[in-house]
């Protein structure tokens, strides 16, 4: 045990950083490594008003001191980010309440359908083209599942596949209950996968979204040029499906958010059966039943 006086000259210390605003070890640790933490302003200093006292909330803050000039432009300076959001939300709501309404009878209105309509046209004058094009998708789709399936079977790596089995199943449901139009100018192929000109659910992209996965999840162990080379194909693939009218912009987009959120609720899934995070191997129970088949075998 310490003797008294170094115990005092310590709590000293760690009140002089409170008071100081320098966050303390715990709090640094709290905060996660590598984290910036933002020290609290000293008393009366970036409050606006000067003064040095008064009432205060828990970690030493004045109520609403974010409201001061001096708040407000340290909201500026640290948090751009949200800021610019905050300034979307401001315009789309007077977009959304003053842009027309798409007539019933009328078909949907697709920026992306405007913007690739050049490339719709060449396409359409060029059967071979579309089915080059659709093919070549086809064999992308193939690297995903290829990928995906090399993780979770050789490298015992599942967070791929359970992102993807979430990510498939939430779009049935999805596709299931509401069912968008075929786009009037949409190009077909037998190319195209699924391989046959079957019928196929229009939201979400399950192509993008797949796409999105396995790239998330080569930089998790590190292959960033493959995860870069995916996410370039992915580009091109969601060109190619808008300029054949394959899916709405809404749905490549959503398709998007779906690899994000879909990788993220499997790496809760995995950290909730203690698996590590960092590694997302398969769980002990799955281990010992793939040691014991081996023993057996």
């Amino acid at each position: 045990m310490p003797p008294p006086s170094l115990t005092a000259a310590n709590d000293r210390v760690a009140a002089a950083s409170a008071a100081n605003g320098h966050a303390g070890p715990d709090a640094r640790r709290r905060a996660g490594k590598g984290k910036k933490v933002h020290p609290l302003p000293a008393d009366g200093a970036a409050m606006g008003d000067g003064a040095s006292g008064g009432e205060r909330l828990a970690g030493g803050r004045r109520p609403m001191d974010w409201l001061s000039p001096a708040g407000v432009a340290g909201i500026l300076r640290r948090h751009p980010l949200p800021v610019l959001f905050a300034c979307g939300l401001l315009l789309f709501m007077g977009v959304e309440y003053t842009i027309p309404m798409v007539p019933a009878a009328a078909p949907p209105l697709d920026l992306g359908f405007h913007a690739t309509a050049a490339m719709h046209a060449g396409i359409a004058a060029r059967p071979w083209l579309n089915s080059l094009l659709a093919a070549l998708n086809t064999v992308f789709v193939a690297m995903q599942a290829a990928y995906i399936l090399w993780a979770v079977l050789a490298e015992q790596r599942p967070r791929a596949a359970i992102a993807t089995l979430m990510m498939f199943t939430c779009r049935g449901l999805l596709g299931c209950s509401t069912q968008l139009p075929l786009p009037a100018e949409f190009l077909g192929s037998g190319m195209d996968f699924p391989v046959g000109n079957v019928s196929f659910f229009l939201f979400y992209s399950g192509h993008v979204a797949g796409a999105v996965i396995a790239s998330i999840d080569m930089r998790h162990v590190g292959r960033r040029r493959l995860a870069v080379l995916y996410d370039t194909l992915n580009l091109l693939q969601f060109v190619r499906l808008l300029a054949c009218r394959g899916h709405y912009t809404i749905d490549l987009a959503v398709g998007v958010g779906a690899g994000l959120l879909f990788d993220m609720l499997a790496g809760w899934y995995l950290d909730s059966k203690n698996v590590d995070s960092g590694d997302n191997r398969c769980c002990s129970s799955c281990q010992k039943a793939l040691v014991s088949q081996k023993l057996t075998s």
